[in-house]
């Protein structure tokens, strides 16, 4: 049996990139302190809002 351990690299570096890429914008549309705070959250559970939404807009 062949082993798929070698395409999880790809997937692992576009989430990181996604990361960094969401820290970037939320950073800067942050103002104060705790809104800088808060968007370092945001960047590392924006996918997960990100699906809630779209569920929450199918649902309706």
């Amino acid at each position: 049996m062949g082993s798929n351990a070698g395409n999880a690299g790809a997937s692992g570096a576009l989430y990181g990139l996604g990361i960094f890429g969401a820290l970037f914008w939320f950073w800067g549309q942050a103002d104060g302190f705790w809104e800088h705070i808060w968007s370092i959250f945001q960047a590392f559970f924006w996918p997960a809002w990100m699906v809630y939404q779209a569920f929450e807009a199918l649902y309706r």
